[in-house]
């Protein structure tokens, strides 16, 4: 009796716990604590009607963004024109629809492009210290010294407007945010025990970034990306407004409001259409990027 008590412990005992998948199981955590947060799923499910409305503009608009009709010029919204007509009779719905594509688009490339460039300035500066630090943070700290929008206008201004530009703008004005949350956690990454242990071992130095230090600073700029997007939709918005944006006849929201401001008083609802989309996806990236932040803040994590 007492030779197999130790045997039908061993077998009935669960496995330890350093033995399950960590790293799955802190993602699948960081999951469920995104998806039980009632903000963030709001935000996300937002995000994919947006998306659904983007990619799929031509089979769910009823009319072309750029169909003209000087007839039915400036109607009220009726059940030919969910969202009424603009100054050229064209279709508000339609041409909102389509706007998602080029909003969706500006913001996803840009904050791409942001991401990239400002992680790889920052996890240099921060890994190499000394003169090469002193340099990259520099010129960082020159480029916040101006309103964002400011420099964005000043770039598109000399390279002229267009969707290409604003692209490339918004995303230049975003690479110092980028570059100082990455050089923030490279500061606290590299002297962890792991990166000394890839540097006894004679990996080189792209190699300890790319495989060992970026990857444990990515969270934080994993949340900020989701945070940027909404403020790069902004940014184009604004610069679509003052017509440095994407050109006519694109339906840029920003563009749209332009167009129709002068309006208000008689024909509301051609500005406010591309207002209200405006004000819902950046509403709905903001809530996202919030709830991403709580699921994937350590401290909340270490908690569970």
């Amino acid at each position: 009796m007492l030779s197999s008590t130790p045997e039908s412990a061993t077998r009935s005992a669960p496995a330890p716990a350093a033995a399950r998948p960590a790293g799955r199981s802190a993602w699948r955590l960081a999951a469920r604590r995104f998806w039980g947060n009632a903000n963030a799923r709001t935000g996300f499910v937002m995000i994919l009607f947006f998306a659904v409305f983007a990619v799929f503009a031509p089979k769910i608009a009823p009319y072309g963004f750029d169909d003209e009709n000087l007839v039915g010029r400036l109607k009220p919204p009726s059940a030919a024109h969910w969202f009424g007509t603009d100054a050229l009779g064209r279709d508000v719905y339609s041409r909102v629809l389509y706007g998602a594509r080029i909003s969706m688009t500006v913001g996803l490339v840009a904050v791409a492009g942001a991401l990239t460039t400002g992680a790889l300035l920052g996890i240099t500066a921060g890994y190499a210290g000394g003169r090469i630090d002193g340099a990259i943070m520099r010129v960082m700290d020159v480029m916040l010294a101006f309103p964002s929008i400011i420099l964005a206008i000043g770039i598109v201004a000399m390279r002229g407007p267009g969707l290409n530009n604003t692209i490339l703008a918004v995303s230049i004005v975003n690479i110092p945010i980028y570059a100082r949350i990455a050089r923030a956690s490279t500061l606290s990454i590299k002297s962890f025990e792991y990166v000394t242990a890839a540097e006894a071992i004679g990996a080189r130095a792209w190699r300890v970034l790319l495989r060992t230090v970026l990857p444990n600073a990515a969270s934080p700029l994993v949340v900020q990306a989701t945070l940027g997007i909404a403020t790069a939709i902004l940014d184009a918005a604004g610069l679509g407004f003052l017509g440095l944006g994407a050109q006519p006849p694109a339906p840029e929201w920003g563009a749209m409001l332009a167009d129709s401001y002068s309006y208000l008083l008689t024909a509301f609802w051609a500005a406010l259409a591309p207002g209200v989309a405006i004000a819902a996806v950046v509403l709905s990236f903001n809530l996202a990027g919030d709830g991403l932040h709580d699921a994937l803040d350590p401290r909340l994590l270490a908690g569970k």
